[in-house]
């Protein structure tokens, strides 16, 4: 297991850093600010990312995607943490489990999407369906030829620009030993369909601009051409497609922290205090010494993630475990550079005090740490039969 960045790798690290310097840098104090992203901007954001070359870049070739592997995928997602998540929105990466169209949903959604003509939103979490998936109230059912939807998402990120919705509903329910347990099945909703309505969410401390959406259903009506992949079928589809992005998750909050790390080392060499720079003290020294210890584990945990996806080997553990390890190590770092910074850190004159409010959402969001935690136990004790 080599970790080691070939010539490509580093081709493709630098060119990610750069766009993020010198295209999202310059614009995250507007948007944090005002809490939205121009709509013109975004779409200058998009147009330099696919000439660039990176839009889709999670995508095979054969679909017109960068092809990249889960490794160089992960660099560019370490890369994209150090820049407002509102902005690298627009670097484009539809959902991967587009891949699971078939037909005419290829040339209606998955192309489109791959080509940056057409964006994607991804709905699953409702207000009585986080962790508990099954859970949700959210439902269709068959009337003639048609399913009709009725119900509500919630915390549906980057709806304000998607032109169509990948959404999971509960399509009937199996009695089972443990009780009632929900099928769940996976349709391609259009923005702008009949009964269906896209409605302002709440306000977020974390990743402003980055806003969150409601979604309502009031009799949609849907024909089975809308449905992805098989009815009742819902749930093989995601696990199949969507527990890899946790390890986006944990990439991001690896580059965020860097970037955090790297601000809390110029701060602590620059800032004096008792004649000399604070870097001199043992209790500042120290904290920046664990910071990058943590960064480093975490980094590699991602990484090993990645690379047991290239291998074809199971990896459900390996992605929980840098998932959690790497949003709580960025809680940490983004506290601890804040500690650094002292008052100053508090103020909107730096951009630490929004790290810090940005990485509280990692812990829950693709996943608690809670849930991950259960992922990494189960996956130990199951075969043991405990």
């Amino acid at each position: 297991m080599n970790f080691g960045l070939n010539e490509e790798q580093e081709m493709i690290v630098s060119t990610v850093r750069s766009f993020v310097e010198n295209e999202i840098y310059p614009h995250e104090d507007a948007v944090e600010k005002s809490g939205q992203v121009p709509l013109e901007l975004g779409e200058d954001l998009k147009r330099k990312c696919i000439d660039l070359g990176f839009y889709a870049c999670n995508f095979p070739e054969e679909v017109g995607g960068a092809g990249l592997s889960h490794m160089d995928f992960t660099l560019v997602e370490r890369e994209l943490g150090r820049g407002s998540m509102a902005l690298t929105h627009f670097f484009g990466r539809p959902q991967n489990i587009l891949m699971a169209c078939e037909g005419e949903q290829r040339e209606r959604y998955l192309l489109p999407a791959v080509r940056g003509e057409k964006m994607d939103a991804l709905a699953i979490t409702e207000p009585d369906a986080g962790s508990d998936v099954r859970g949700m109230k959210c439902q269709a059912v068959r009337d003639g030829g048609d399913w009709v939807l009725s119900g509500s998402k919630h915390f549906i990120s980057g709806a304000e620009h998607a032109d169509f919705f990948i959404v999971f509903v509960a399509t009937g329910v199996d009695e089972t030993p443990r009780g009632p347990k929900k099928r769940i099945t996976c349709f391609l909703v259009d923005r702008g369909t009949p009964g269906f309505e896209v409605r302002d969410g709440y306000n977020s401390v974390s990743h402003r601009g980055y806003k969150n959406y409601v979604l309502y259903f009031d009799k949609c009506r849907l024909p089975d051409a809308q449905v992805l992949g098989e009815v009742d079928g819902g749930f093989d589809v995601m696990n199949e497609w969507l527990y890899a992005t946790r390890l986006t998750v944990a990439a991001m909050s690896v580059g965020r922290a860097r970037r955090c790390f790297d601000l809390a080392v110029d701060y602590a060499v620059e800032r004096k205090q008792f004649g000399q720079s604070i870097a001199k003290f043992q209790g500042v020294s120290f904290q920046i010494a664990d910071m990058i210890t943590e960064i480093d584990a975490a980094d590699w945990l991602t990484l090993a993630g990645a690379w047991r996806l290239d291998q074809g080997l199971p990896a459900n553990r390996e992605i929980a475990s840098a998932k959690v390890y790497a949003t709580e190590m960025l809680a940490k770092v983004t506290d601890t550079t804040l500690q650094i910074f002292g008052g100053m850190g508090l103020m909107d004159d730096f951009p630490i005090e929004r790290f810090w409010r940005d990485a509280r959402v990692e812990r829950i969001w693709d996943g608690t740490s809670e849930i991950q935690r259960h992922i990494i136990s189960r996956d130990i004790f199951r075969p043991l039969g405990a």
